[in-house]
């Protein structure tokens, strides 16, 4: 029997790049505080941003150039939708959107039900990934 292919959203990226690693390490210190940790999540998803976009389809448009026309690939961000969860999703947002200002945002609750351990969703707010077309 064929297997089916896991679903695009059960993906994991790990990234071990240095400077991701050098960055969680700060933030992990005891005595950085909370502005520090902020900053540094910012900058994480920045980082992260770039890794988790890397195989993203692209385009050809036609630009102008100072010296000439030319086709030249460009992503879609409006496209692109980032969900955070909520709350401790909502710091890494900011880092994202500065990489990709175009994607849209949506917001997931989720709580873990203390009998069962399961995750519960008790919100979900996300806008469709294609534009109406009114």
């Amino acid at each position: 029997m064929p297997q089916t292919p896991a679903p695009r959203a059960a993906q994991v990226h790990h990234i071990t790049h240095p400077l991701v690693q050098h960055k969680l390490t700060l933030m992990r210190d005891r005595e950085a505080s909370s502005t520090t940790f902020r900053t540094l999540l910012g900058e994480l998803a920045m980082l992260m941003a770039y890794e988790v976009t890397r195989d993203m389809p692209t385009q050809m448009v036609e630009i102008e150039t100072p010296l000439e026309k030319m086709a030249s690939p460009m992503i879609d961000g409006k496209k692109l939708v980032f969900a955070s969860i909520l709350r401790a999703g909502n710091g890494m947002l900011d880092g994202l959107l500065r990489v990709v200002p175009n994607a849209r945002v949506g917001h997931v609750g989720l709580y873990r039900d203390p009998k069962t351990l399961e995750a519960v969703e008790y919100y979900s707010r996300c806008p469709p990934t294609w534009p109406s077309a009114t």
